[in-house]
């Protein structure tokens, strides 16, 4: 028989109490893997056990099926639940039957104008909603269609009792992403897709594999989907073997390949955003972050992809783009409230501690005071070179993209790093273009 852990039996409770003090639509709060669709089967089986009416709604297709089948296992009586696409639902709603509960996976979607448009149809029904990330892309909160967040237990938390693996963060450069557009408060996919689509940067996210997570099952995260295949085949040439999926692959076919992944048969698993929010995969060791995002959520939901509790293991993300940068890292606390309320941006970025060691790549939260040693390599950060950096974190995170580090002659992948090496060190621009010759790197005067 399914049981719930203590802490999510908690929410449940808490949950039951909100609705009793006049709540109507609570938000749970949980990291990625704290089992929120566990907490949610449980809420539906105790819902139709007493013959009440479910309404759940996901936002893709492919998730419905999977709820489907976690709630067939939980025990819920699905004569009396109804799982839908939000879409689907807000289309038919003249034939839906009046729920007596509304349950919203993913609930950080739910300010959408579909999902409005379904609680507005069933005014007087209770709801609950899930996430991990009760905010919106622009930093708001969820005030207007929540009444109170109901916050659980930390991923810290979850790490430190086995609920979630440990892992290790590593920050390799591997594209000047600077000055690249946004729309609609993300990034435009054409231009990261120009900055990620080369040779220089296949060659760099194959060798840093080899290095930091070499034999791991990992999932990479692309820019596009003409990103993703291109990476798998790269991953293949190099005798890694790798399959891309995407939501057009048909369903026969994704299943086989994700079979030969769980199996291990296949190590690289390429996507873009489809094994994010909910998405039901094998258990994974490595996530390779290859899509630049000013979402927290999209960050948070594919770099602890591959922190599913294994006893012994310990995973690792590799964050080619600079997304920590942002964010700070995955299990980093965070403050939630309805109205959200953001800090200003730069208010932000001082407030990420992250670093990165400059010597094996590691990124990782350093202490509040005293001498700062990488816990992997043991490279010891130089008291002057710490100050520096605490004085302009404002200029080290900043928004625009993850810069690309200057430091030697042999960090320069193209002609244009030469000639912007050349310009930081006040050198003539024909020190560029011979050290290019030498060096046998193409040399694009575009």
């Amino acid at each position: 028989m399914n049981k719930l852990r203590p802490y999510q039996s908690d929410l449940v409770e808490q949950l039951r109490a909100a609705w009793r003090e006049g709540f109507k639509a609570p938000c749970i709060v949980l990291p990625c893997g704290g089992g929120k669709s566990c907490i949610l089967a449980e809420i539906a089986r105790r819902t139709t056990a007493n013959g009440k009416r479910v309404l759940f709604l996901v936002h893709r297709r492919e998730l419905v099926e999977q709820i489907i089948k976690t709630f067939v296992s939980w025990g819920v009586d699905m004569r009396f639940c109804e799982v839908m696409m939000v879409q689907t639902a807000a289309r038919r709603l003249s034939e839906i039957l009046p729920p007596k509960l509304i349950m919203t996976d993913e609930n950080h979607h739910s300010p959408a104008a579909s999902y409005k448009k379904i609680y507005e149809k069933f005014p007087q029904t209770l709801r609950v909603g899930v996430t991990a990330t009760p905010t919106r892309l622009n930093g708001s909160g969820l005030a207007d269609v929540n009444d109170k967040l109901i916050i659980g237990v930390s991923a810290k938390w979850l790490i430190e009792n086995n609920c979630l693996a440990p892992y290790d963060y590593y920050a390799p450069d591997v594209a000047d992403l600077t000055g690249l557009k946004t729309k609609r408060g993300e990034y435009v996919t054409s231009d990261i897709e120009k900055a990620m689509i080369k040779k220089a940067v296949f060659g760099d996210v194959i060798a840093y594999y080899k290095r930091l997570a070499a034999g791991r099952k990992s999932i990479c995260y692309c820019a596009s989907v003409k990103h993703s295949m291109a990476m798998a085949e790269e991953f293949s040439a190099a005798g890694i073997a790798a399959k891309h999926i995407d939501g057009e692959t048909p369903a026969e076919e994704r299943a086989r390949i994700i079979s030969r992944f769980r199996a291990g048969e296949i190590r690289i698993l390429c996507n873009v955003d489809l094994i994010s929010e909910g998405f039901d995969v094998p258990d994974c060791e490595c996530a390779i972050l290859l899509r630049p995002t000013q979402s927290l959520t999209l960050y948070i939901q594919q770099s602890m992809r591959c922190m599913r509790y294994r006893e012994g293991k310990r995973a690792v993300i590799i964050d080619h783009v600079g997304n920590y940068a942002r964010f700070g890292l995955p299990d980093d606390d965070r403050e939630w409230s309805l109205e959200g309320k953001p800090k200003k941006r730069r208010e932000q970025q001082e407030n990420i501690k992250a670093k990165m060691c400059p010597e094996c790549f590691l990124t990782f939260s350093p202490p509040e005071t005293g001498e700062i040693t990488c816990p992997h390599c043991g490279y010891i950060f130089p008291q002057k070179e710490r100050k520096e950096i605490e004085q302009t974190s404002g200029e080290l995170h900043k928004i625009e993209g993850f810069k690309i580090r200057y430091d030697r002659p042999e960090d320069c992948k193209t002609y244009k790093d030469l000639l912007e090496y050349a310009k930081r060190h006040n050198y003539k621009a024909g020190w560029a273009y011979h050290m290019a010759v030498e060096r046998g790197i193409f040399i694009d005067r575009a």
